[in-house]
C-alpha cells in the first residue's frame, strides 16, 4: 500500500457560490507525486465523511470525477460509498485507488468503523489518498480536535479515537487558515491545540503540503510545523521535504 496524506487535495473551487471542479492541488509536486503512483484507468472508491449528506457527497463525487482526468490521472471506474450504498466498501481489494475525503473527524471515523474499514484496508496493496478529516483518521489514535460549535467546552466530547492505524502521526490540517480561529470563546490553536498537545505531537499542515507513506519511510513536503508539548516549531518549509525517521 502507498498512503499520500494531505492538508487539501484541490480538485473543487467555489465560483459565485458554487462549487466546481478544478485540477489537483500542485504544490510541493502533489499532483505529481500522485502520478507517479496511480495506475492508468483505475478503479477508484471515494469513502464519504458525512454518510447521510447526500448533497455534499454527490458534489464531491461530481468535482472529483472530474478532476482527476483534467489532472491526467485516468479510471474506468469511479464511485463514492456513503449510507446509500455502503455494501461496496466489500469490493474495497478490486480497487486500485481509495480517497479518504474531508469533513467531520468523528462522523467519518464513526462511518469507517460502521464499514469495517479499518480490517479491510489491512489486505488493500493500492493507492490511498486522503485529505484533512480523512489523512486525520488515517491515524492508529486519531487527534479529533474540536471544530463545531460547543465541542470545545463539552466535557464528554472525544479528542482521541482510533483510527485506521495507516501511520502514528497525527496531522492537524488548514494551518495557515485555521491558526487565527476561536472556538467556544478560546483560541484554537494557543487554547486548545496546544493544550491538548501535552505529551503528544501534532503535524500542522498548510493546504499544499502532504506525507507520502511508502515502503515503510514517511516524507513530509512542504510547509510544516510540530505542535508538542504546548511549543511550535517548523520543521518543513515550502519546496523541502522531511523524513520522518522516529515514525519508522
Amino acid at each position: 500500500m502507498k498512503v499520500i496524506l494531505t492538508s487539501s487535495l484541490g480538485g473543487s473551487k467555489k465560483v459565485n457560490g458554487k462549487r466546481i471542479p478544478s485540477t489537483l492541488m500542485e504544490d510541493n509536486g502533489l499532483t505529481d507525486k500522485i502520478k507517479s503512483i496511480w495506475k492508468d484507468n483505475a478503479k477508484v472508491m471515494v469513502i464519504c465523511a458525512s454518510p447521510n449528506d447526500y448533497d455534499v457527497n454527490n458534489s464531491i463525487y461530481h468535482c472529483l470525477k472530474e478532476a482527476f482526468p483534467m489532472s491526467g490521472l485516468s479510471f474506468t471506474s469511479f464511485e463514492i460509498c456513503d449510507d446509500r450504498n455502503e455494501e461496496i466498501v466489500e469490493r474495497l481489494d478490486e480497487m486500485d485507488a481509495i480517497i479518504l475525503v474531508g469533513g467531520h473527524v468523528p462522523t467519518q471515523n464513526a462511518f469507517m468503523k460502521k464499514i469495517g474499514l479499518r480490517e479491510k484496508i489491512e489486505s488493500y496493496r493500492g493507492v490511498v489518498i486522503a485529505w484533512s478529516a480523512g489523512s486525520m483518521n488515517c491515524a492508529e489514535t486519531v487527534y479529533a480536535g474540536p471544530e463545531l460549535e460547543g465541542e470545545a467546552i463539552d466535557p464528554d466530547y472525544q479528542r482521541w479515537i482510533s483510527g485506521l492505524g495507516l501511520t502514528k502521526i497525527n496531522i492537524f490540517p488548514h494551518f495557515q487558515s485555521l491558526k487565527d480561529e476561536m472556538l467556544d470563546g478560546l483560541r484554537l490553536i494557543e487554547d486548545i491545540t496546544y493544550a491538548d498537545s501535552m505529551g503528544h505531537e501534532f503535524i500542522a499542515l498548510n493546504d499544499g503540503s502532504y506525507i507520502v507513506i511508502e515502503d515503510g519511510v514517511e516524507t513530509l513536503y512542504g510547509e510544516a510545523y510540530s505542535i508538542k508539548d504546548g511549543n511550535l516549531k517548523q520543521i518543513c518549509k515550502n519546496g523541502e521535504s522531511y523524513i520522518f525517521s522516529s515514525y519508522k
